[in-house]
């Protein structure tokens, strides 16, 4: 009797971390092949199932890629705006902690390949991009604007347009993501993509200085 529960310990154990392990082999798999080419007969093998039981956790496809792209990236977003609704330091340390944790995205794993295959294969999955420039570009960048508003507010930063503003935080991160995924394998040493995030960071807080601050 004792076996037996284990067993079906281990079992509903094991049931609950199913969707996770779908999408830990989703995501190496979309990175490797891309979406268009990606089977579930290709995610249902790298995870160690058959394509029966990725259907109990996932409608199909297009569902695998919407999960690991929230489980993936928009968890981070979320993580972010939280912290900016309780944080009592000051908007430059927001900031910075706001970029560094997206600049984590792109400096390790496999997690950026989502974006490059949004990039790479829009044109035919435009639903695929409508739900990214929603579900993930809008959340990030209206985080983003909310913090800039947040230092002019507070003296911080020197007047500007914030959605502008936003856009100049993301463009260094999306450029190193693609020299990453992209070139990277090209390059006669690695680059180190970390510093030059945080070069990013430096820079853009000394331009968003209040006109007559001290550098």
């Amino acid at each position: 009797m004792g076996t037996a529960m284990a067993s079906a310990q281990r079992w509903r154990r094991r049931k609950k971390a199913r969707p996770q392990e779908i999408l830990d082999a989703a995501l190496s798999v979309f990175a490797e092949k891309g979406y268009a080419a990606t089977r579930m007969e290709d995610i249902a093998a790298r995870a160690g199932l058959t394509k029966g039981t990725i259907y109990l956790y996932f409608d199909g496809k297009e569902a695998v890629f919407k999960s690991l792209v929230r489980a993936s990236i928009g968890s981070n977003i979320a993580q972010i705006a939280e912290a900016a609704n309780s944080f009592e330091g000051s908007t430059r340390d927001l900031l910075r902690f706001a970029l560094t944790t997206m600049g984590g995205l792109i400096c390790t794993g496999d997690r950026f390949e989502l974006a490059k295959i949004i990039l790479a294969e829009s044109g035919n999955f435009p639903e695929l991009a409508r739900f990214y420039r929603f579900e993930i570009i809008a959340k990030g960048l209206a985080t983003l604007g909310g913090l800039i508003e947040r230092g002019i507010a507070r003296g911080e930063f020197r007047a500007m347009n914030p959605e502008h503003a936003a856009r100049l935080c993301v463009a260094p991160l999306l450029l190193a993501g693609l020299w990453r995924s992209t070139f990277e394998k090209l390059d006669p040493e690695p680059y180190d993509h970390e510093s030059f995030i945080q070069a990013h960071i430096e820079n853009l807080l000394r331009g968003f200085k209040p006109d007559g601050a001290a550098a």
